[in-house]
């Protein structure tokens, strides 16, 4: 029975138990997609995976869910969440849930431990957007529940409630990436098509080099191709390939991408930036399995997972008609969203540190600190060009300065990134600061007296007074 199938005999016995409250969600192709995705990938998890509509009736939910002590797997088909997993048969109150719905900006919604609604055990909630771009329903996991330790195993328990500061290449403890991570880890083993989405510079590949790393996969190869770098023609003949003489030029048979990738994954980066044309021909290898070469007359089947990601809104393009709304329905099965460095900020210091080691290592010198008034001066600053920008600037600070640490003085010196100003007016807001706590500390050991604090502090009277008056220490 196909996924559309499933859900349309799920609804219909949903009907028959009580009779249409609403429209179906999933009547939506998109949503139906999804739903079947997440069914088989869910299928084989122990965390406790369910899917919610907007009047959190539950739509699915996986065996590890309903075997849960707190769940009640219910007699009829139609069940409100609070019933099947918080015993309750009032709602919880307001539920934090109701921000996915809410609110069509949020990427997830994270509850915390006790409080209204978190009686069913939610951990976090994820949208589920429809082709129209409403949410019709959300994705739910919940917390890990607490078993009993046994001696002979220590390896630590993973999963959606275990935070952690990285997730393969993938590195942060801001709420943002933890809420990335726990949808990694889900998605990893599905061999569903993802779609990354993400500014330029947050990290797009690395994510999709990290689902790969953690997938059945992962010893198969990893090609990546750049969409948006070639012209639809010799893009058409890298991915499919072409027969001897099917254009000038080819004086021979040549394996495309998708056969290289074969039993692996495909990246397609940029995928918005690709025709029309193109974007039928991908729809049809999405949608058979197999390729064409071009020039050739036989398809040749190949088993890839396509990963593909865009810095844009594919919704919008699919509105304007830039962009196929049926190849949009294949890629977006499982959407992730990797979010801006500015809405991040609690990681800046983690990847400084990451790209100060990795960055010692390449140019063989010896590890670096980072001081905390320079972590304070990256954490202030914009970074327009996300985590790339702050990778690139890190490593332009080791190489043109010396010394144990890398201070606030030795980023000035390494020059601003584009748009620097901003690097350079937090640097020197965190010296002030520093310099003005520093200041008033030391008139208290000396009981404000100016002579001893400015031998103490190793600079002349005249500079203290000229500091008292610019800091406004009274």
């Amino acid at each position: 029975m196909s996924g559309e199938q499933r859900v349309s005999h799920h609804q219909a016995k949903e009907g028959d138990a009580g009779g249409q409250e609403h429209a179906p969600p999933f009547r939506d192709p998109i949503l139906l997609a999804r739903l079947e995705a997440i069914t088989q990938l869910a299928g084989g998890l122990t965390d406790r995976v369910a899917v919610m509509d907007r009047h959190f009736n539950v739509v699915y939910a996986n065996e590890p869910a309903w075997s849960s002590a707190a769940a009640k797997k219910p007699e009829s088909q139609r069940a409100k969440c609070y019933e099947a997993f918080a015993h309750r048969s009032d709602p919880c109150g307001t539920c934090p849930a109701i921000k996915v719905f809410e609110t069509p900006e949020v990427q997830s919604v994270s509850c915390s431990i006790g409080g209204d609604g978190t009686a069913c055990g939610m951990h976090q909630a994820f949208p589920l957007v429809t082709g129209e771009g409403d949410v019709g329903s959300m994705l739910v996991l919940f917390k890990k529940e607490k078993r009993e330790t046994h001696p002979i195993s220590s390896k630590p328990e993973q999963g959606p409630s275990a935070a952690r500061d990285s997730l393969g290449e993938l590195i942060g403890r801001s709420p943002a990436m933890q809420r990335l991570f726990d949808m990694v880890a889900l998605v990893a083993e599905s061999s569903a098509t993802v779609l990354i989405q993400g500014e330029s510079g947050t990290g797009k590949e690395l994510l999709a080099k990290t689902i790969h790393a953690l997938s059945r996969r992962k010893d198969k190869p990893f090609i990546v191709v750049d969409c948006g770098a070639l012209p639809e023609t010799l893009l058409e003949s890298e991915l499919f390939g072409h027969v001897k003489g099917a254009f000038t030029g080819a004086v021979a048979n040549k394996r495309g991408l998708f056969e290289e990738a074969d039993s692996g994954t495909i990246f397609l980066d940029e995928i918005a930036d690709t025709t029309p044309v193109f974007q039928a021909k991908l729809l049809r290898v999405l949608q058979e399995g197999e390729i064409r070469p071009v020039g050739g007359t036989k398809p040749i089947k190949v088993d890839v997972r396509v990963i593909s990601a865009t810095n844009k809104d594919l919704t919008d393009l699919v509105k304007e008609k830039a962009f196929r709304q049926d190849l949009y329905y294949r890629l977006a099965v499982l959407p992730l969203y990797v979010p801006p460095l500015r809405d991040r900020r609690e990681d800046i210091p983690l990847l400084a540190e990451h790209f100060i080691a990795r960055s010692c290592r390449r140019h063989q010198q010896p590890v670096r600190t980072l001081s905390d008034r320079a972590k304070q001066a990256l954490s202030k600053a914009a970074w327009p060009g996300n985590v790339r920008e702050l990778q690139h600037y890190i490593e332009r600070a080791v190489v043109t300065t010396a010394g144990s640490a890398i201070d606030c003085d030795d980023l000035i010196t390494a020059g601003a990134p584009d748009e620097g100003e901003d690097l350079r007016s937090a640097t020197r807001g965190v010296i002030a600061q520093t310099e003005r706590a520093r200041i008033v500390d030391t008139l208290k050991k000396t009981g404000g007296n100016r002579a001893k604090a400015a031998k103490l502090l190793k600079i002349s009277r005249a500079s203290l007074y000229n500091k008292l008056r610019a800091y406004g220490i009274e």
